[in-house]
């Protein structure tokens, strides 16, 4: 009888949690790629010889990493769209503002990891391309940040699987996520419990694949 039940529940609200996962991936996806890019850009300001790039990185980062992702968010998403004009639906689209107010956040920490991870690379390297000519970009893109990616991998690792976590704050300003569905199926069926376990089920299925791909790529950048 238990069992037949839950099938029920599967087939009946099963689409509803797909759909939730895909924005939650879509969402994850964006503040991955972006954040990545965002960090890769505050660390090599952080690390640049300019006071005034090494300020706007420090600030940047201790401000966001000093403030709740939840008051980013709507500081984001409202502020966002009173800037930007009416007739620019795509720019206004809630999985784009959301999208940005989470890259703009995971941009910080991430920045921290690599930062951490250039530092980690023997000093010794840096000399060794300056003796090869190498300009200070020419030795971080071919030589540092190669042998950085390898250092903090397994962080990164973690940073994405907590943003993934993360994206669960979009239920605030109605984005129709994973605990988005899980609510409305939970406001539906009057069981408050059900639905948000099954919630709970998506997001470790979510969490639990990118760890094993995470430790491949480990692996495989171990042989390499």
């Amino acid at each position: 009888m238990f069992i037949k039940e839950e099938l029920e529940f599967i087939q009946t609200y099963y689409f509803a949690y797909l759909s939730g996962i895909g924005v939650t991936i879509l969402l994850s996806i964006l503040g991955v790629v972006f954040g990545t890019l965002l960090g890769l850009v505050l660390s090599v300001m952080r690390l640049s010889e300019s006071k005034v790039m090494r300020l706007i990185s420090k600030a940047y980062i201790e401000i966001v990493r000093g403030t709740p992702l939840m008051v980013q968010l709507l500081i984001v998403f409202f502020g966002l769209k009173l800037v930007i004009p009416e007739n620019m639906n795509f720019l206004r689209n809630s999985i784009i503002l959301c999208s940005v107010a989470i890259f703009l956040n995971a941009g910080a920490y991430i920045a921290e990891i690599i930062r951490g991870g250039i530092n980690s690379v023997d000093k010794g390297q840096w000399e060794a391309a300056r003796s090869l000519g190498l300009n200070k970009g020419q030795t971080l893109k071919k030589i540092i940040l190669p042998q950085a990616l390898k250092i903090i991998l397994p962080s990164l690792g973690n940073e994405f699987i907590a943003l993934i976590k993360e994206t669960a704050i979009v239920i605030m300003v109605g984005v129709p996520d994973i605990i988005y569905k899980a609510t409305a199926i939970k406001a539906k069926t009057f069981k408050a419990v059900k639905p948000m376990i099954y919630a709970a089920i998506c997001y470790f299925i979510l969490t639990f694949t990118l760890s094993k791909v995470m430790t491949a790529w480990e692996r495989r950048l171990e042989n390499d």
